[in-house]
């Protein structure tokens, strides 16, 4: 991209008020049936300043750079505390470059720090002096940075400001624009080129900006200091769920995979969390999730945590009272001892369901003799028209149907089923209420 300073400005000026960066909501708990899933809506604010960014400002101190020099001078601390008040842990280095030729053809003034005296100092040494021809040589700078010549840290968003006003001459140091290019992007170095003249005379400024996922901003001598700010928050953010760690039984999934966006820009993914078939009932399943904003963690208020807590298996009571019983009209709400359940009529059970799937279906122990060991108790909802096995009869009718292990008596009202079904409640199979 190319920006005027002007045209970067006003981006900054009309950009809406939004969020505070970070990852929202943050935390996620919701209940689910082993073997289902659920969605959630995930928005993604990110910062106008990407996170832990290492700044090197290279600039050109060939002889007609002098305006350009004494406006950084002036301006460092400014750049600096802006870039701070939005990534409190930026650091930044100063490096300089002329011709290979001069004695100032490259020289790393300052290595990272976030000693603003220190940069300070650095910055007041350069001077404009030399320049044998047109051309630079900041093709050869760009790649000894990319290459060793500042220790960038671990995690860090790399970030080389070019200060200049002349192409480069191409082989520069013996490395050519195509190589320095392929050293910048194997290290995820963005450039930002803030071109005071012509340094995009040659079109080379474009190739590795574009190449690197950087900017470039014209500039007049005078307001270098402002087109640094402003290339640093009109970068592009590609946003990249990390999943972390999840426990046994859930997974997690994300649509689409990555969004590119603006600086200071929201982005929106559909998270989908599934529960495995054999996540034990009343099991609460964690996932931790991390959002990456270019290949960089963004810190914690970029780290999100899901909670899926497995529903029980049966054991769902029911509200008799009229318009709140939700019970299939081939059962009825009755009492047990463990609330109100949905029982069949003696000798049914639910209609295509397994005998032993107490999702839909199960008996109950009775306290006492002459219970009602005879009757099914299903699902809310759940048609039982189906006869049971002719085999089994007198005390034994029905039990080809598993025994669920309701051990909870329920109170009225219940404890909620976080299902979607309205006005029932749900019993624990031998773990108390929810």
């Amino acid at each position: 991209m190319l920006f005027s300073i002007t045209t970067a400005l006003a981006l900054a000026i009309v950009r809406p008020t939004l969020a505070s960066p970070g990852v929202l909501p943050a935390r996620v708990s919701q209940r689910a049936d082993a073997g289902s899933s659920f969605d959630i809506s995930k928005v993604v604010t990110t910062p106008e300043i990407p996170p832990r960014p290492d700044v090197v400002l290279l600039v050109d101190v060939t002889g007609s750079m002098g305006n350009a020099i004494s406006n950084i001078k002036t301006n460092l601390a400014n750049v600096i505390a802006t870039v701070k008040d939005g990534q409190p842990t930026a650091q930044f280095a100063v490096a300089s470059f002329g011709d290979l030729n001069d004695p100032n053809g490259f020289q790393v003034n300052q290595g990272l720090t976030d000693s603003v005296s220190a940069l300070q100092t650095a910055v007041n040494s350069l001077r404009a002096e030399g320049g044998q021809d047109t051309d630079e040589d900041w093709i050869n700078a760009l790649y000894r940075l990319s290459t060793g010549s500042v220790a960038f840290r671990a995690g860090s968003s790399r970030i080389i400001v070019v200060v200049g006003d002349a192409p480069s001459h191409d082989p520069s140091g013996g490395h050519s624009l195509a190589s320095t290019i392929a050293a910048l992007t194997e290290q995820n170095v963005r450039v930002i080129g803030v071109d005071v003249s012509s340094l995009n005379g040659k079109n080379q400024a474009t190739a590795v900006t574009s190449a690197t996922g950087g900017i470039i901003i014209g500039s007049a001598a005078d307001e270098v200091s402002a087109a640094i700010v402003s290339g640093l928050k009109n970068l592009n953010v590609t946003v990249v769920p990390d999943v972390v760690s999840c426990d046994a039984g859930v997974s997690l999934a994300f649509n689409p995979a990555s969004i590119t966006v603006g600086s200071g820009g929201a982005v929106t993914f559909r998270e989908t969390a599934s529960v495995g078939d054999g996540a034990a009932p009343g099991a609460a399943l964690n996932c931790s999730v991390r959002f990456l904003l270019n290949g960089s963690p963004g810190g914690d208020a970029f780290v999100q945590g899901v909670t899926a807590r497995v529903n029980p298996l049966g054991c769902y009571t029911c509200n008799p009272n009229p318009g709140e019983n939700k019970c299939h009209i081939t059962t009825a709400c009755a009492s047990t001892p463990f609330g109100n359940m949905c029982l069949t009529r003696p000798g049914f059970k639910a209609d295509g369901a397994a005998d032993d799937n107490v999702r839909l279906q199960w008996r109950l122990v009775w306290a006492a003799a002459g219970g009602q060991e005879h009757r099914v108790a299903v699902k809310p909802g759940t048609s039982s028209n189906t006869l049971c096995d002719s085999n089994n009869r007198g005390d034994s009718v029905c039990k080809e149907v598993v025994i669920g292990g309701c051990l909870t008596v329920a109170s009225n009202g219940g404890a909620r089923f976080g299902d979607g079904v309205a006005d029932q409640a749900v019993m624990m199979m031998g773990g108390g209420e929810l």
